[in-house]
């Protein structure tokens, strides 16, 4: 098999001996970094035969020693509504302090997910409630109308990380998650239709997807087919293995791609975001160069190129989650599993409900070219690798939102 992405992070490395070994891998990787161990669960990684098949999740955890208690150093709604500018920031952005919740979101956000998290109503009650945040409007779903096999751990916990996620940002819009049989795209794709029939059915919104999985060959019907459904903004994470090794659906043109940042502090307070190394980012094999991308600072060649916007998915510097199935509690979390479901909720937030995808990133990119708007709306992420320049890059795309403003 012919590897086909370069790598820049431990996670990257973790990936490519599962690729050439071909090892089952039935139980999570680890490493260990300064501010602890992180753990690679296995639903994270990617395997032989995978491609065009079946996708994998994109989230990757602190060990916790104590997980009664959110972890003291993970972000916290407060604290990254803060460094987003969602709620009027205050200086530093303390985590122990930030505690000023948004009050935005309408209609329905989708999360699509594979298998079941029994406890996804708990998970949600227990994050907002140790937040402060308002009890959300949530429902789950069943895409074949029958509840699939259960996997703590894995799908799992991803599906409690992103109704958090969508509902840290998006406290007042409505939560859908959509559950589909397996990780197979068969099913991902069904019940993303699903999900989309649901979100234009409430007037608009979005739906998400921290999964992925590597490109293939006749992607492109399966774009025009799954993720072009009239009123709904679609995203999807870019992967964690840093760039080149990126994949569908975040690579479609009608996707809103969510890489990942690092978030810098300083005593305390917050400074600056970093590319996290590990969020993906690059060019597409098959997709070609969208309207909205074409003569965009930074971007050249005939090809998609992702990530277009970013925001908090390093797990050292990743927020604080809650997952009882598999007695997980309370995690560190990282990987754009996060930044997915967060942005799409910041998309909510600003109001303005795109009748689709290409609407929605015309007006990103219209903002990124205007150098006033620019420089208003996002936070331009230039540390962190030497790929990551000023304006847009394949680290972090146009970088980090700030408000919700002109979203």
């Amino acid at each position: 098999m012919k590897l086909r992405f370069t790598v820049l992070s431990l996670v990257a490395a973790l990936a490519v001996v599962a690729l050439v070994t071909g090892a089952a891998l039935a139980q999570d990787l680890s490493y260990d970094t300064p501010q602890g161990r992180v753990i690679v669960p296995s639903s994270s990684i990617e395997r032989p035969g995978d491609i065009g098949l079946r996708a994998h999740t994109n989230f990757v955890y602190m060990a916790n020693a104590d997980s009664s208690v959110p972890p003291p150093a993970a972000e916290t709604p407060g604290s990254l509504a803060c460094i987003y500018h969602l709620v009027a920031p205050t200086t530093g952005c303390p985590i122990a302090t930030a505690k000023t919740l948004p009050n935005k979101g309408a209609k329905v956000i989708a999360l699509v997910d594979a298998y079941d998290n029994p406890d996804a109503t708990k998970d949600l009650s227990t994050f907002s409630a140790q937040f402060g945040l308002p009890t959300a409007n949530f429902q789950q779903v069943y895409a074949t109308g029958k509840q699939p096999a259960n996997n703590p751990g894995g799908w799992s916990l991803e599906e409690a990380l992103d109704i958090e996620m969508a509902h840290a940002s998006a406290p007042n819009a409505e939560i859908i998650l959509v559950e589909a049989a397996t990780n197979s795209f068969a099913d991902l794709y069904f019940a993303e239709q699903v999900a989309a029939n649901l979100v234009a059915a409430a007037g608009g919104g979005e739906v998400s997807n921290s999964w992925s999985g590597g490109e293939y060959s006749t992607e492109l019907a399966d774009e025009t087919t799954y993720f072009t459904t009239p009123g709904v903004v679609y995203f999807a994470s870019t992967g964690d293995s840093g760039l080149g090794a990126i994949g569908v659906p975040a690579v479609f043109a009608s996707v809103v791609a969510a890489g990942g940042t690092s978030v810098k502090r300083t005593g305390g307070n917050f400074t600056t975001e970093w590319w996290w190394t590990g969020g993906g980012g690059g060019t597409s094999f098959y997709e070609p160069l969208p309207n909205y991308q074409k003569g965009r600072s930074g971007i050249t060649g005939s090809k998609r190129e992702i990530p277009d916007i970013s925001s908090d998915a390093d797990p050292n510097t990743g927020p604080a989650m809650y997952d009882l199935d598999g007695g997980y509690l309370w995690l560190q979390i990282g990987g754009t599993s996060v930044s997915s479901p967060y942005l799409a909720g910041v998309i909510n937030g600003g109001g303005h409900f795109k009748t689709s995808s290409k609407a929605e990133l015309s007006s990103l990119y219209n903002e990124y070219s205007n150098a006033t708007m620019y420089k208003k709306l996002f936070r331009d992420v230039t540390l962190g690798g030497t790929s990551c320049k000023t304006g847009w890059d394949i680290c972090t795309g146009i970088g980090s939102p700030i408000g919700y403003g002109g979203k």
